[in-house]
């Protein structure tokens, strides 16, 4: 620096390309599809939620697999944008977390906080706000295993969040506004003997037992959770299969595909990328159904009891189906597929 000031050493121009930079440190998934036996169902699901952005919650006995499965799902969402890379590395930033070599975050970020987090380190807050872990999972997976053990006010804080993806916090002198669009990914036992409708489990749950369990989970978080799905213990002879399963990077294209169809879909719309980001006039000019398909759905609304909410659930989830199959039209096959997965909608559940 003395030199360049007596004359005598010119300084060399340092240039960085910031895009380059991103592209060269894009990761390989840590965890793949590949090392899953079995649970294929599981899989068509996950890969659904991921082509639209749906959140989801795994319903299941211990080790079946619930947690590997949730693990793995970032590595079927499609590449991080630039863009999203940019807004992701701010939040950790301000947050005080450490960021990658890079000095940018290259992967999408996975968050599974403790089921002892307190309502203001899960929405952001403090005397000088912090983004709290539904920000810190922007434009990632947040994953709430063992969802009725969380206590009950901190899942209530979620429903404003989980509506329009960002998360204000207010103080006496200024305001802040967090960005929080993350996927919501929950697993739970459906008892808390962990065993459900099972004769042969070692340990039974009496129906109070049952209905206290599960009266923990509000119904209005409930419903803004698309996909429900029981995930059930993978059978010896699947486990003992040498034979290597689908990989992430397969689906991973099958996603990608999928929500490229939603970005040219929603194109004029410049909140709404993908399907479970719709509102009542996108489901309106997008979610046509013909005859045969809404006398399905009409039936199911009606033997199922479902709420309004769940009724635009799955006719999201339909449309991801078919833009999964390349489909323009919903078509019953969609929605009756769309309809399986609101498993906890179902009779002997709630009572």
């Amino acid at each position: 620096m003395i030199a360049y000031f007596d004359s005598a050493t010119p300084l060399t121009k340092t240039t960085i390309d910031l895009q380059a930079e991103f592209y060269r440190h894009l990761e390989r998934p840590e965890f793949d599809f590949a090392d899953v036996k079995g649970q294929q169902s599981i899989k068509r699901c996950m890969e659904i939620a991921a082509a639209g952005g749906h959140n989801i919650i795994l319903i299941g006995p211990p080790g079946s697999g619930k947690t590997m499965l949730a693990k793995r799902l970032p590595s079927i969402l499609p590449p991080m944008t630039l863009q999203e890379s940019l807004e992701t590395t701010k939040i950790h930033s301000v947050a005080g977390r450490t960021l990658q070599k890079s000095g940018i975050m290259t992967s999408r970020p996975f968050r599974s906080p403790h089921h002892t987090i307190s309502d203001v380190a899960l929405v952001g807050g403090g005397q000088y706000p912090q983004p709290g872990e539904i920000s810190l999972a922007h434009n990632g997976v947040l994953f709430l295993d063992e969802l009725p053990e969380f206590k009950r006010g901190v899942l209530e804080v979620m429903r404003q969040p989980l509506e329009d993806r960002d998360v204000t916090i207010s103080r006496a002198r200024f305001t802040v506004t967090y960005p929080a669009s993350f996927m919501l990914v929950a697993s739970m036992n459906p008892s808390p003997s962990g065993y459900f409708n099972d004769p042969d489990a070692p340990v039974q749950s009496s129906p109070g037992e049952m209905q206290r369990y599960l009266g923990k989970i509000s119904g209005p978080l409930l419903d803004r959770i698309d996909i429900h799905i029981e995930v059930t213990p993978v059978p010896f002879e699947k486990l003992s299969d040498t034979a290597r399963a689908e990989p992430s990077s397969s689906i991973r294209a099958r996603v990608t595909k999928a929500r490229e169809i939603q970005s040219v879909r929603f194109i004029e719309n410049e909140h709404i990328h993908y399907n479970a980001q719709m509102g009542v006039k996108q489901i309106r000019n997008h979610c046509a159904l013909d005859t045969e398909s809404m006398t399905l759905l009409k039936a199911a609304m009606e033997k199922l009891n479902l709420s309004a909410r769940a009724y635009d659930r799955i006719l999201k989830v339909a449309r991801t189906i078919a833009d999964l199959s390349s489909c323009n039209a919903i078509s019953p096959d969609h929605i009756s597929e769309a309809i399986q997965y609101r498993s906890l909608d179902r009779d002997g559940w709630f009572g």
